[in-house]
């Protein structure tokens, strides 16, 4: 991992000088793949969209056609494609049993050696274990984690001592802006069941 890496080197006493050949992975044109086209996959889809990314999805129903117009984004009707194809896999997927372990090794299996894998959602959505095989074998070339099971992960668990895996603690909307907007959906959500009106951001609509 480029910033991992660069983080340890730029921090280390023994660094004297900074290797001219150390490259990393350019985002511009590359393929990302997102499973779990909700609203926030679709937010990523608008922001990548920005640096010119090849815009594959898979979700349990296609967007409407002007919405994958509006992204540039191309529906793939099987995972497995999307995976094949992608430089970049994120999940944006709620966790239900359906979505437990999603992403094992089989479907590690089939991503590029050069891929790198993106958990924004839920820990349990990746079979941790296989995770830890794949990316020790580089099976794939690496993986970024906003999420794990549990959270924190044990002090001695194998993802900790890999150096091509970043891991934040689950701040993906740790902002003071977006715990507000958070705050505030929640407390209109709560007013519309007291006033028996329509919820606004129902999880499992009817």
């Amino acid at each position: 991992m480029c910033l991992h890496t660069g983080c340890q080197i730029t921090m280390s006493p023994d660094t004297k000088y900074f290797a001219v050949d150390w490259l990393g992975v350019e985002v511009t044109r590359a393929t990302l793949g997102i499973i779990g086209m909700g609203s926030i996959g679709y937010k990523v889809a608008q922001r990548a969209r920005a640096f010119n990314m090849r815009i594959l999805y898979y979700n349990r129903n296609r967007r409407r056609k002007e919405e994958e117009e509006a992204v540039g984004a191309h529906y793939c009707a099987k995972m497995e494609d999307l995976l094949q194809q992608s430089d970049f896999v994120m999940l944006v997927v709620n966790l239900t049993p359906e979505t437990h372990k999603l992403i094992g090794k089989k479907e590690l299996g089939l991503m590029k050696p050069t891929a790198t894998l993106i958990n924004i959602s839920r820990g349990a959505v990746i079979d941790q274990d296989a995770l830890v095989e794949a990316l020790q074998n580089k099976v794939i070339r690496a993986a970024a984690l906003d999420v794990t099971y549990p959270e924190p992960l044990p002090r001695d668990h194998p993802l900790l001592n890999l150096n091509n895996v970043i891991i934040t603690p689950h701040i993906g909307t740790a902002t003071v802006q977006a715990i507000r907007m958070m705050a505030e959906e929640a407390i209109a959500n709560m007013l519309a069941v007291l006033n028996g009106q329509p919820i606004p951001s129902e999880v499992f609509p009817k």
